[in-house]
């Protein structure tokens, strides 16, 4: 059996396993069995967890981000957020405790902002991140019926595409953002795939998405992916900082003083479930 803890920030599911019970297994098989839907436990991608410690000597954490195709992922920003909830559990963690949580695209250093407790133990957090410093540029991609979309290349420490729309349907070139982000994810100019976001500008300081997620497909939210594209909507200033990320899931927000600086995300992250997978 594999004892698992699910999480979720915004929607965005985790299952956060250890390397400890997941030893001896192959972990994109694993991955898959336990986030499918039907037959499995269900979820975005599972986190694979070690403690660490930090420089000073205290506990700190460890993960590798398996999408619930079973292919691997640098980092995602919500599952991040997720594994930080479940050590805030583990430390029992209170207002203005850091977590620190070593990825494969780097050092996420988070500071828990609130806390809610249920029967004496941490449930739910919300958490400030540093996200690392954005890296941007623009780009045109041909699509397979010769259409041309205009966007932006941004690593958040994971690849993303940001097209900004015009109205509420997000469409693009006549078609679905559903359509436009499947095809733009396995384009050949990314061959390692990419995320895609539609942003559509609602304010000076908001902004409403909508996510393809690279391994999983359409996802009711993304940190990474809110923070690439509040990083392209800045940058291009048609809005300013702080600002608040709407994906269908809920609502971050992100805090950015343009290029070269690091970009901090704030959001929810919720404590679901525990058990175990018969597997």
């Amino acid at each position: 059996m594999i004892p698992f803890t699910k999480a979720h920030a915004c929607g965005n599911d985790f299952l956060i396993v250890t390397e400890e019970a997941a030893a001896g297994r192959d972990w994109a098989e694993l991955a898959r069995a336990l986030c499918e839907r039907n037959t499995g436990v269900g979820a975005d991608g599972v986190e694979f967890f070690a403690w660490t410690k930090n420089a000073q000597g205290k506990r700190a954490g460890r993960i590798k981000l398996h999408n619930s195709d079973g292919s691997i992922a640098e980092i995602s920003g919500n599952g991040t957020r997720c594994v930080a909830a479940w050590m805030a559990a583990e430390l029992n963690s209170k207002p203005g405790d850091v977590i620190e949580i070593e990825t494969d695209a780097g050092l996420r250093v988070g500071r828990i902002e609130s806390v809610e407790l249920r029967e004496g133990r941490v449930r739910a957090v919300e958490v400030r991140t540093g996200m690392g410093v954005p890296e941007l540029e623009k780009k045109s991609v041909r699509l397979s019926d010769g259409s041309q979309v205009e966007g932006m290349k941004i690593t958040t420490g994971n690849p993303h595409f940001v097209i900004v729309v015009s109205d509420d349907s997000f469409r693009v070139a006549g078609r679905s953002w559903f359509s436009i982000g499947e095809e733009i994810c396995h384009h050949a100019d990314f061959p390692q795939q990419t995320n895609v976001e539609f942003v559509l500008v609602k304010s000076s300081s908001e902004i409403e998405i909508r996510i393809f997620e690279r391994g999983v497909g359409p996802t009711t939210s993304s940190g990474t992916g809110s923070s690439a594209s509040a990083a392209a909507a800045v940058v291009q200033r048609l809005i300013n900082s702080p600002l608040k990320v709407v994906a269908p899931g809920g609502a971050q927000i992100v805090e950015w003083s343009g290029t070269g600086e690091e970009l901090f995300l704030s959001g929810p992250a919720v404590l679901i479930a525990e058990g175990e997978a018969w597997l």
